[in-house]
């Protein structure tokens, strides 16, 4: 499985234990706020988990662009290099 793979399903359980979700709406392509309708105050318990999983702070900024699950994985594969760096 590649990191991108396992980084999908991570944040494929996350969602689902976090906001009760179906597994099936959470795509690539899945709005946040529209689709899954995530709120503001979900995205600061969000922000806790991603921090927990990569070991590294998440601040505001680094979720400023996020709007999708893709790009939720950007940002935790960008975390991620960071720390590896």
């Amino acid at each position: 499985m590649q990191i991108h793979d396992e980084i999908m399903e991570r944040i494929r359980a996350t969602l689902v234990e976090l906001f009760d979700l179906d597994p099936d709406e959470i795509t690539p392509q899945a709005r946040l706020f529209e689709d899954l309708e995530i709120d503001s105050i979900d995205v600061v318990d969000l922000m806790d988990h991603v921090r927990r999983y990569t070991g590294r702070k998440v601040t505001a900024e680094d979720f400023r662009s996020v709007r999708t699950v893709a790009d939720l994985i950007g940002v935790i594969e960008r975390l991620q290099q960071q720390a590896s760096a």
